[in-house]
């Protein structure tokens, strides 16, 4: 749980706080919880909820509004994903913008489908599958100039 509010907030402090919130808010609405999902499932739900919000508060989090995509064929660039390691992978997520770097930590590291992220996000679906569409191709970007930079210097 803290290391999901820590992956949105970016903030130690504010991650160990939101989490005292989260538990408290879980405890005290205790009686709504209807057992549809697991207990943690829904606790989990509070902390992305939470720290969502707190974002928003923090005016760190720019909703950005989705315009019609075209389909332009891009130039594909091959990664190797031999020389890659979780750090490097987490550091390039983290040096995402807000919206892609939540989007992605939503789908791919949390495990929501895309009709939970929607729901969490309050998007439309297909909004939902455009931005991580985009997240990941931003991804993919600087997981290549990386690698391009490591080889450049002979790691």
């Amino acid at each position: 749980m803290y290391n999901s509010a820590l992956r949105i907030l970016k903030n130690e402090f504010e991650a160990e706080d939101l989490m005292q919130e989260a538990f408290l808010s879980a405890f005290t609405k205790l009686n709504d919880f209807k057992e549809e999902v697991t207990f943690g499932a829904w606790l989990k739900r509070i902390v992305i909820n939470k720290s969502l919000t707190q974002l928003k508060k923090n005016n760190r989090y720019n909703e950005v509004k989705m315009e019609i995509v075209t389909n332009d064929v891009e130039e594909v660039t091959n990664v190797n994903y031999n020389t890659l390691n979780t750090k490097d992978i987490l550091s390039a997520i983290n040096s995402l913008k807000d919206n892609y770097r939540i989007i992605l930590t939503l789908s791919l590291i949390e495990g929501y489908d895309n009709e939970e992220i929607a729901q969490i996000l309050n998007y439309s679906n297909e909004n939902v599958r455009t931005t991580i569409s985009r997240a990941k191709n931003k991804l993919k970007g600087i997981l290549t100039q990386n690698e391009k930079q490591i080889n450049a210097n002979g790691r």
